[in-house]
């Protein structure tokens, strides 16, 4: 077994959150030094934590490169993250380190761990290296235990990924087989547009699909920017806004305004929402997009408020109406799909989600969530694992209790979303979903998808949830079937999940079928996950 393990962790890009997540990562860091002393191992820190700036994270590429440099390229490395992180910041130095690797996370909903766990793991499965995960609440449960034993004594970490089989084409209903086919056909030959507001949103490396694996299936990027859009902004009138402002606050949704531009949401910030809106419409239509993504990040997040208000309503069919410079209205009674942070996995997704749902005669709202945390909680009698899934905002009021008059827009936190904006928040109606998640591996695209269920839960209890993770946010409480959170965590390739709703389970299961068909039809390696066909 081995005697000495160097440790480096990557932080935000943003001083004010590695400011905030730094004693969350000291008290992760601290435990996990004192677990590996009891198993005789030293922990060694790669570089020192920074008194000046107040935190210990990696905090740019180039950092990450300098450090990276100091590493001996055959010792055993741990990545361990309490906090959201930029993946980029540690890929260089982990493409060309050949000792084992593990990465893991504190379980725990206060700051993204797990979501920059999994947001790292996905691009070292990207980028072909080999690495083993783990995560846990407290670094004292026999599961965390037995695992960090077996990669001291062995380099890597063996999960049960039994819950993965690849389609059986042959084993679909036959009308779903049609249908499917049908949607891709179409998709193929009349090709699909992703328009992109800035790619590599936050250091994603996974969230950036190639042409050459997006062109087979007939989707092409619009390379587009994010100053274009700001700049679009300024071109809308104040009263084109006000009508947008006019059409939410009809159908109920609440704002929770103030006057302090720094801590509040104002009623100006809600204008220039409204603007970015009618901006981003308008581009998609002119430049035939089917699909867009917005950054947000490096850049338009220090120009205008937060987008994603912006890209929940344009998730949604039932959205505030934008017309064209001649009074034509633009995707009428459409969703205009939005794959937050530029994730062009989320975006594939969404657009054959879209496709297929509209096919099915289903709402086809959809979203990206982050996988944020979760509990085992007793649900109607029995014991199940019920995820926190939270989005920034951009998830559509009809995923909600009571639509957009069960909704409210709160100020974006500070330490991300400098110049605020209101988040889009609600509670995730009970019901039955459709879970999946596209990735690039080995050069290929894949895709998993699996059942799920979105469950009512206590008021209480939904509170508790929100305190524990960003309040301001949607929420979204899921068991996933079958599926254990081990199994989930060590097979995701990804931060993001996409989920859309079907009317009931048989409708799902079809749903899902429908869709596993049409990724088959467009040369996409599809894996169900928890769901037999």
């Amino acid at each position: 077994m081995v005697k000495e393990v160097v440790l480096v962790t990557s932080g935000d890009l943003r001083l004010s959150a590695n400011q905030a997540c730094w004693p969350a990562q000291k008290e992760l860091e601290e435990k996990l030094t004192s677990v590996l002393a009891s198993m005789g191992v030293t922990l060694r820190r790669a570089f020192p934590v920074n008194e000046k700036t107040g935190h210990g994270f990696l905090s740019s590429q180039r950092m990450g490169m300098d450090v990276f440099a100091t590493i001996s390229k055959d010792m055993p490395l741990i990545f361990a993250t309490a906090a959201w992180q930029y993946t980029h910041h540690v890929l260089p130095g982990m493409r060309f380190h050949k000792g084992p690797i593990l990465t893991l996370a504190n379980w725990s909903g206060q700051w993204p761990g797990l979501v920059g766990l999994l947001n790292l793991n996905g691009s070292l499965v990207k980028a072909g290296v080999k690495f083993s995960t783990l995560w846990s609440r407290g670094f004292d449960d026999a599961f965390f235990l037995h695992g960090l034993k077996q990669w001291l004594e062995t380099g890597t970490v063996t999960h049960d990924l039994s819950h993965v089989t690849p389609l059986k084409i042959d084993r679909l209903p036959e009308a779903a087989k049609t249908a499917g086919r049908e949607v891709a056909i179409a998709l193929r030959d009349h090709k699909a547009i992703f328009g992109i507001f800035d790619e590599g949103c936050m250091g994603m490396y996974n969230a950036i699909i190639d042409d050459e694996l997006l062109n087979p299936c007939g989707f092409f990027k619009e390379r587009l920017s994010q100053s274009a859009l700001a700049a679009r902004m300024n071109t809308i009138s104040d009263e084109e806004a006000a009508k947008v402002r006019a059409w939410l606050d009809a159908r109920g949704l609440r704002f929770v305004t103030g006057t302090d531009e720094a801590t509040e949401l104002t009623d100006r910030q809600i204008l220039l929402q409204a603007k970015m809106y009618i901006a981003a419409v308008r581009i998609a239509a002119e430049f035939g997009c089917d699909a867009i993504g917005i950054q947000y990040q490096q850049g338009l997040k220090d120009t205008t408020p937060a987008s994603d208000l912006v890209e929940g309503l344009l998730n949604n069919p039932e959205r505030p109406p934008v017309f064209d410079e001649n009074g034509v209205e633009l995707f009428e009674g459409k969703a205009l799909p939005h794959f937050n942070e530029v994730d062009e996995g989320a975006g594939v997704d969404a657009l054959v989600t879209n496709r297929c749902w509209t096919k099915l005669g289903l709402d086809p709202s959809t979203t990206l969530h982050d996988v944020r945390w979760g509990e085992e909680l007793e649900v109607d009698g029995e014991k199940q694992f019920v995820w926190v899934l939270q989005i920034s905002g951009a998830a559509p009021a009809s995923h909600f209790v009571g639509g957009y008059a069960g909704s409210v827009s709160e100020r974006q936190p500070a330490m991300y979303f400098p110049l605020g904006g209101g988040s889009l928040k609600g509670v995730g109606k009970p019901g039955e979903i459709v879970w999946s998640r596209v990735f690039v591996e080995g050069g290929a695209l894949h895709v998993d998808l699996g059942r799920g269920t979105v469950v009512a839960l206590p008021e209480q209890e939904t509170e508790r949830r929100w305190r524990e993770t960003t309040y301001q946010w949607p929420i979204v409480n899921t068991v996933l079937h079958g599926v254990t959170r081990d199994s989930f965590m060590a097979r995701h390739r990804a931060n993001h999940i996409s989920i859309a709703y079907a009317n009931d389970a048989a409708g799902a299961d079809h749903a899902l079928a429908v869709k596993a068909a049409a990724f088959a039809e467009l040369g996409v390696n599809v894996h169900l996950c928890g769901v037999n066909a």
